[in-house]
């Protein structure tokens, strides 16, 4: 391998990036990471005359990610304001909103706003837990919603007491379950989740369910609330969850139950064992739709979208031919049909299906497009479509009869005015091996054709999804400060079909290297990549294979290693989801040590040659700071050119707060510019 020459001094500021600055009013920079907003969870009206959403944006004093509540007319007119907080759901009668807020103490509560035009606001709950999952019932006199409740310590002993006025250190933690931390959230309190109900017009919140068992289906023991259904006459609630009192040492099981809000009796609806979620009741009561899989030994399984009786009896697979992961179902008023989401190569598009499997296209192209909720007739519905060129709008789709969907938002049209976008080309590629791969280009703004363009191989984590063909913020802005851009789906990914999916069950990684450096070599044969400034990163399971590939390819000029797992062994027992490591194993490591071994990157640092700076939060608890630190005092051991960088205040990956998501990119196109194949980088190679 060629030497390589440091050719500029890294910067320290944000601004050491010459090329945007130089050209702000015409190209995206760094900083337009501030004034990006982004829309989400839109809501119509029963009647369709409405439609609430919550629209994200930057705190840049507070320098976080804040929420409002907007709302519009059906037809996008008449935008604005209507109150600070998120989760937004109509009741069924359309006359109140229920929402997610803080108190006066900050604590997460639920909201109920009169949707007159007094707009009254109550509070509905006042409770020391936080409610997630919140859910009308189907009358209007309810709310369920589920939350952890803490368990009380068994364990005491007996010490003197302190002396008055003593500050004595607090007790130990004390620990007995394998799951007792969760990234963003920190070291969680023993406890489980369980279902409440609380009137609408605020009072005290009943606990339906108590135990030491979890209401809401947790992969690998995360918490993320529940999925809740209620029955048309508002008298029982379906759930997800687990009750099983071995539940913590269990991976992907969950049941579909039924609960008496009036008894609190239970009856568990899915009768084999397998990771079932999210019950979806059809509105007149008789059936319900779930998704999930039944128990497996591969490290993938795809959910499929499965349709029982109320009872649990008659179970079928709706999408079993259509092999594609299904999402986000939403009954069709007839009760013979529904509508979901699902990744198809690349893209997303909404689909429906009628009860015996018959899946058929609602929207189509290459674009990403959900849809989110419906109004009662089910004549329309509104959700997300984004592309190439538009970041994500909410948009209305008729679903009475075929037609386009209609925009009705441009949240972003004022950043994005009088700059020029870096266009994108689609790729598929072959790997050594035969198997086809998926992916695209982005090109810098004013690209010519006749110019050699350095250029910035991102891979996605997972590893167990898919990147999409759309517009990316920060892509757009590596692009337009002339770089060229190359992000793949490499044999892993998902929305290819469960082989693609299932090529790195027990291997990983190994076939996904392949398919990347065939990427790589479809890129080059474009004619405008330099072969000499090539970088390659990725986070989480894009942090596995960038430092697995600089391990096994001299090719790369630099590299941004981030959030990465290099040692499996070390990372089971220090991240939150140990029992997703083990599944990418026959045997646990103190059985047999040694495929845990083969595909540790730590285990090829010898072979690294390449610059590789290393990114990681200091409080990531899911690739934890320990596996970048393995990495990088390595690589300084083997004398190889190497910087670590921990990012203050960050959980898993480096751009949850504002200011860091801009360090991070400004951080690595600075490490890239300093480094070529074999020589410094010149003001004509710009």
């Amino acid at each position: 391998m060629s030497l390589r020459i440091i050719a500029v001094v890294i910067g320290v500021c944000i601004c050491g990036i010459a090329y945007a600055d130089d050209h702000a009013s015409e190209f995206l920079d760094v900083g337009d990471w501030l004034e990006a907003e982004r829309v989400s969870d839109v809501r119509i009206s029963p009647d369709g005359s409405k439609i609430v959403y919550t629209r994200r944006y930057v705190d840049k004093i507070n320098d976080r990610f804040d929420s409002s509540l907007w709302i519009m007319d059906s037809d996008g007119e008449r935008e604005r304001f209507l109150i600070k907080g998120s989760n937004p759901r109509w009741s069924s009668d359309g006359t109140r909103l229920l929402f997610t807020g803080p108190d006066k103490n900050g604590k997460p509560q639920i909201f109920v706003r009169w949707m007159d035009d007094e707009g009254a606001v109550s509070q509905v709950t006042n409770v020391t837990v936080t409610p997630a999952s919140p859910t009308w019932s189907p009358d209007g006199e309810h709310i369920a919603f589920v939350a952890i409740i803490p368990a009380k310590n068994k364990w005491n002993v007996s010490i003197p007491s302190p002396p008055e006025g003593a500050k004595w250190t607090e007790g130990p933690r004390i620990l007995d379950r394998i799951h007792y931390r969760q990234d963003r959230v920190g070291f969680r309190d023993p406890g489980y989740s369980h279902l409440f109900v609380v009137p609408a017009s605020s009072g005290t919140a009943r606990q339906l369910t108590s135990g030491e068992w979890h209401v809401g289906a947790q992969f690998d023991g995360l918490f993320s609330g529940a999925g809740l259904s209620w029955t048309p006459d508002s008298k029982r609630i379906l759930f997800d969850g687990l009750d099983d009192p071995n539940s913590d040492l269990m991976y992907r099981r969950s049941h579909i139950y039924a609960i008496d809000v009036a008894t609190g009796e239970r009856e568990v609806l899915t009768d084999s064992i397998g990771y079932w979620t999210d019950p979806v009741v059809s509105p007149d009561g008789r059936r319900v739709v779930y998704s999930g899989y039944p128990k497996a030994k591969e490290t993938y399984e795809m959910p499929h979208l499965f349709v029982m009786d109320i009872d649990g009896g008659n179970p079928s697979n709706l999408t079993e031919d259509f092999a594609r992961p299904a999402n986000a179902v939403i009954w069709d008023d007839n009760n013979r049909r529904i509508y979901f989401t699902a990744q198809d190569r690349g893209y997303v598009n909404v689909f429906k299906s009628d009860l015996n499997g018959k899946v058929t296209p609602v929207t189509s192209g290459q674009q990403v497009a959900t849809l989110v909720s419906a109004d009662k007739a089910r004549t329309v519905g509104v959700g997300l479509i984004s592309n190439f060129s538009e970041p994500g709008d909410i948009y209305r789709f008729p679903l009475a009869r075929p037609g386009e969907p209609t925009q009705l938002t441009a949240v972003n049209a004022d950043m994005l005015e009088g700059k020029t976008l870096g266009e994108q080309e689609e790729i598929w590629f072959e790997a050594e091996d035969g198997s086809m791969a998926h992916g695209w280009i982005v090109r810098p703004p004013n690209f010519d054709p006749e110019k050699k363009y350095p250029m910035i191989f991102e891979i996605h984590g997972g590893p167990f999804a898919m990147y999409q063909g759309r517009f990316n913020l920060t892509y757009q802005i590596y692009a337009a400060n002339g770089f060229v851009v190359l992000y793949t789906n490499p044999r892993g990914s998902t929305g290819y079909g469960e082989a693609f999916s299932q090529a790195i069950s027990r291997a990983y990684p190994s076939v996904d290297h392949l398919d990347l450096m065939a990427g790589v070599d479809a890129a080059l044969e474009t004619g405008y990549v330099d072969e000499k400034r090539l970088y390659v990163g990725g986070c989480s399971g894009g942090g596995v294979l960038s430092s697995w590939m600089i391990g096994h390819t001299d090719r790369f000029a630099a590299a941004a290693v981030r959030c990465p797992v290099v040692n499996w062994m070390s990372m089971m027992g220090t991240t939150d989801i140990p029992f997703f490591t083990l599944s990418f194993f026959e045997k646990p490591f103190w059985e047999d040590p040694t495929d845990w071994l083969k595909h540790s990157s730590i285990m090829y640092v010898d072979k690294v040659t390449t610059p590789t700076l290393v990114m990681t939060g200091e409080k990531d608890l899911r690739t934890p700071m320990a596996q970048s630190e393995e990495y990088y005092a390595a690589l300084k051991v083997q004398g190889v050119p190497a910087q670590l960088m921990r990012f203050n205040e960050e959980y898993h990956g480096t751009s949850s707060k504002p200011s860091n998501a801009m360090r991070t990119m400004a951080y690595m196109m600075a490490w890239y510019n300093q480094w070529t194949e074999d020589g410094e980088v010149t003001d004509s190679d710009e």
